[in-house]
Parts: C-alpha cells; structure tokens; sequence
C-alpha cells in the first residue's frame, strides 16, 4: 500500500474510533430528553392556565429531581397541573412511573404532591380541586425508572466506561502501529543505496547518476556497465565478462556496441576529470577514480 493512502486509512479509522469513543453517553441523551419534557410539562400548565406570556426558567436538576421554575407568581388549581403531566408523559410516551411535587419558593413547603404508576387511577389523587393562591412555586418531577433499577444502570455505565476505555487503547495501538510503518517506510527510503563515484552519486536501483543538484538518467544496460566496472574499480574487466554479465549473451549485441556504451558513459561522466574510463587494448575497459 504507497505511504499516501496508508496515511489516509489511519486517519480515517482513527476518525471513526475517537467518534465512537467520545459519542454522547446513552445516559445523557436520555436525562436531556426528559429535560425536554420537563420544560413541555411547564409549557402545557401555562397554556392551561391561560398564561401565554410567562417565561420558564432553565430546568435544573437537583438530588435526582427535575426542578421547573416559572418568571412570574401565579395561582392555580392542582388538577389542572396534573393533567397537563399526564398530557405530556403520554405523548411523550413515557412508560416509567413518576411524583410530582409542588413547593411554595418563600416556605420551601409542599403545598401538593401525587404519584403516578402504572396502577393508579387518575381520580384518586388527592385535593384535584382543591385551588391554590397567588404566590410564587417551584414543581419537582421525579422519574422512578421502574424498568432500569440502579443496578442495571451502573452495570450499564460500567460497560459503556469498558467500551471507552478499549476504543482509547486500541487506537492508541493503532496510531503507535501507525507511527512504526511510517518510521520503517522513512528508513527504508533513506537507505537507498547510493554509490560515491567520484563527485558523481550513482543510484543503481533508480538508474541515475546525480552530480551536486543535477540527476541524469541511465538505460538498463548502462547501469549495469557501471555498475560492473565500480565493483571492479581500478581493475581491468575483459569483454568477454562485459558480455556475459551485462548483455548475458542477448543477441543484440554487436561488435561495437560496448564501445559506443563506453562512450555514452565517458560522456556522462566528463563533468568529473578524476574519473576515467581506460580501454586496455584486446582485454577490457577499466574504470580509474584519482
């Protein structure tokens, strides 16, 4: 896989892992939902009071209980309250029990409560009609998640703390996975073994010969020439080696054809005077570095 793309898949599921690891907790989105509701339960008894102006403060949560709280004072009658919770809750489609709880904000006093489960009857609960005076109220919700006991809900923020820790760790050994290949890949490409031919540098993989900032490409054959001729620098090579090792007896080759590549070299490598390419007559070619 090029480095490029290798990069772009780290990146990626590293992505996609700290998303999973950072979402927002099922815990969380469920108390938002219910302070949502909280706030339509404080919409609905206004609106049943006939009250379409009165802002409602921020909904707090305190001890476990939803605390609704209203700008302004006013009076009103307990049933009116109760069925604006039941109004909401229903559509809502909250299945878990509930107490509602009605303080006065000076005494700190309840003034009215009620329960609601899945067994009470709507009629029974207590002073309905009984109406309340002029005065300033805070209403308490509280939610008796009958179907999630404590239990089950630490069991579950202790799997959802699990589940965050191994996302951490794994794409933290992803990352470090990642960092090795990269440092390996670096390494190997800093490596390259380049060969010091007088002032030339002679990259024998890539077929380049690179004098200070210029790079000049080779043909097969004459990589492979040089190459010949510098492992066996200041020693004669014969023709007969030339052939067999660089043109393996292919048969393209002609009579002059390792001349004319001598001198294609020569050519390359003039830029350089301490590098000479001798021809020792009836032998070979030797490659002289002063």
């Amino acid at each position: 896989m090029q480095l490029g793309k290798l990069i772009n898949y780290v990146f990626a599921t590293l992505l996609i892992l700290m998303l999973m690891a950072f979402k927002i907790p099922e815990a969380e989105i469920n108390e938002q939902r219910t302070e949502v509701i909280v706030r339509k339960i404080g919409n609905e008894f206004l609106f049943q009071l006939g009250d379409s102006t009165s802002r409602i403060l921020p909904i707090k949560k305190q001890e476990g209980r939803y605390l609704l709280q209203f700008e302004n004072e006013f009076a009103f009658e307990p049933d009116l309250l109760s069925f604006s919770v039941i109004k909401v809750f229903e559509e809502a489609n909250v299945k878990n029990n509930f107490i509602v709880e009605t303080k006065n904000c000076i005494t700190n006093e309840v003034v009215h409560s009620f329960e609601i489960t899945d067994t009470t009857d709507n009629s029974e609960i207590a002073c309905r009609k009984r109406p309340l005076p002029k005065a300033c109220y805070n209403i308490y919700v509280t939610i008796i998640e009958e179907n999630k006991p404590e239990t089950v809900m630490h069991k579950t923020a202790e799997k959802d703390k699990s589940t965050l820790i191994y996302l951490t760790v794994l794409g933290i050994v992803l990352l470090l996975v990642f960092i090795v290949i990269v440092n390996r890949k670096k390494k190997s490409l800093s490596q390259i073994e380049l060969i010091k031919i007088g002032a030339f540098l002679f990259d024998k993989n890539a077929m380049k010969l690179i004098y200070k900032d210029k790079k000049e490409e080779l043909s097969n054959k004459e990589a492979s020439l040089l190459d010949l001729l510098y492992t066996n620098v200041n020693e004669t090579v014969k023709r007969e080696e030339i052939l067999q090792v660089v043109w393996e007896d292919e048969g393209d080759y002609l009579g002059r054809t390792l001349d004319v590549f001598i001198s294609k070299l020569r050519k390359k490598l003039e830029a350089d005077s301490s590098i000479e390419i001798r021809n020792i007559r009836g032998v070979g070619y030797r490659l002289v570095i002063n």
